[in-house]
């Protein structure tokens, strides 16, 4: 773990308490006098606390250092993801936070399962946890977006990876893609393609929707 985020980071002392209580005391085995790295996630510092008691369910930390160190991607990647499984993007976010992608829309798609509904409180929890790992000093943006038409529409430069476009290489590489779901675009979808950049990955295999965004992801960040 590269730091312990906190919200109340940057105030003299903090509690510790719950999981991350756990983690530091009893994983760990932090002991009273170490120092701990700190972030709020909402400014560029990291703090360094003072673990000054230890009882059996919280901690007690005071502040004693802080300093600017910003950690975030060198590239920009804004991905406009068709809705799949919630459980599939669940298990993919923490790569891509570590890669480095910087925003994710999520899309209703005509063939995204209505019944799939995203839980953003829990990716966020997702993304904190991985990003402390990675040391990434910023949260990925996340939001949804109704219809591929309506993202369009809110960014009408975007590309999509489909069958039968030109094969993505590194000259071309975009900074805002559209990846569909399980089963592609629906026909009426494809007739908003009209003037946009339409690249396909150099591969004969058919790829899960996940397995594409990590591809996408790494040939641009990486």
């Amino acid at each position: 773990m590269q730091y312990l985020f906190d919200s109340n980071a940057s105030v003299h002392s903090l509690t510790i308490t719950g999981e991350s209580y756990k983690y530091l005391f009893k994983a760990r085995r932090h002991k009273v006098g170490e120092l701990i790295a700190c972030r709020n996630l909402k400014d560029n510092f990291i703090y360094f606390y003072k673990v000054e008691n230890i009882s059996k369910k919280e901690a007690i930390l005071t502040l004693k250092d802080k300093r600017e160190l910003i950690v975030k991607p060198l590239k920009y990647l804004h991905i406009g993801w068709c809705i799949i499984d919630p459980k599939s993007i669940e298990k993919t976010l923490p790569m891509l936070n570590e890669i480095g992608v910087s925003k994710i829309s999520f899309i209703y798609c005509h063939r995204s399962q209505k019944n799939f509904k995203i839980n953003f409180k829990r990716l966020e929890k997702i993304l904190i946890g991985s990003s402390q790992q990675c040391g990434r000093s910023e949260i990925m943006q996340l939001e949804e977006v109704k219809s591929l038409q309506n993202f369009f529409e809110i960014y009408p430069k975007s590309a999509i990876i489909d069958f039968g476009g030109k094969t993505l290489k590194n000259s071309l590489l975009p900074k805002s893609i559209v990846i569909g779901c399980e089963g592609g675009f629906s026909e009426n979808e494809r007739k908003l393609f009209v003037n946009r950049s339409i690249y396909r990955l150099d591969t004969p295999m058919i790829l899960r929707s996940e397995s594409v965004v990590a591809s996408i992801s790494a040939m641009v960040l990486l």
